[in-house]
């Protein structure tokens, strides 16, 4: 079990690298499904799994100047205290019930099939907004949705460790279409940071938090992650896109079944 939690660290860490995706969409279900970890020790490890692997792949991406700064604090100005403020919810309320989680699921699945959309007819997308400029938002507007975004991605991360990555991308894939696959990958990895390091620092106050575990994951994900950041940049844009369509597909497949 050892090399198979070293393997699924390094594979995890390679396509989030990569893509800026899969980390709690892929990890979660692996370590509840695959592993047999029960579900509240499952986010817990995944969120600190996340905040580790994804500082690691935000240094290779800065070096790469694949990161928007701008887009990242942003994001963490809305989604940090929603994650503090969703953390003392849980505390005092006590984790979701069954039937709520699966409709957050489902719903995250819907989100990420709309990026696979997205990815898939950027071409079409981008040309519609050049001609019709006053369509997409700008200024304020983008600012103020992008703040909302963050709060919203805050609390989905903290109560089920899934959606940094997934939403986040069909995030800024929406409201940032100009930004390159590796761009989306590097913004999406490096706001995610401090996300899920806040909302992991609150489940260890829970709890909720295999530290053996993590450890062994982080064995493989450091590695993965940091050539995955490194092969962002170096392969040719359609591969990407392709892939990180392919990826948000099966993570799609994963929460509904």
């Amino acid at each position: 079990m050892l090399m198979t939690y070293i393997t699924a660290g390094f594979g995890v860490g390679l396509l989030v690298g990569m893509t800026g995706v899969g980390g709690g969409s892929l990890m979660t279900p692996l370590l509840t499904l695959l592993f047999g970890v029960s579900p509240t020790v499952a986010v817990g490890t995944d969120l600190a799994f996340a905040s580790i692997t994804k500082g690691a792949g935000t240094i290779t991406h800065r070096f790469n100047n694949t990161v928007n700064w701008a887009i990242v604090r942003r994001l963490c100005l809305g989604a940090l205290p929603a994650a503090l403020v969703a953390t003392l919810a849980l505390r005092h309320f006590g984790a979701l019930d069954a039937e709520i989680g699966q409709l957050i699921r489902y719903s995250i699945a819907g989100s990420v099939m709309l990026t696979v959309v997205a990815l898939l007819f950027r071409r079409r997308m981008l040309a519609w907004i050049h001609a019709h400029p006053g369509r997409q938002l700008q200024g304020r507007s983008l600012t103020a949705a992008t703040v909302i975004s963050g709060a919203i991605l805050g609390v989905l991360v903290t109560v089920s460790s899934i959606g940094a990555g997934a939403i986040g991308a069909t995030l800024l894939v929406m409201l940032y279409p100009k930004l390159t696959p590796a761009e989306v990958a590097g913004t999406d990895i490096a706001y995610a940071v401090p996300l899920t390091a806040i909302a992991a620092f609150g489940h260890w106050w829970l709890g909720s938090i295999d530290w053996m575990l993590l450890v062994t994951l982080l064995i493989g994900s450091l590695p993965g992650i940091t050539l995955g950041s490194m092969l962002a940049r170096k392969v040719p844009e359609r591969f990407l896109r392709a892939l990180l369509a392919m990826t948000l597909t099966g993570v799609a497949a994963k929460l509904i079944y």
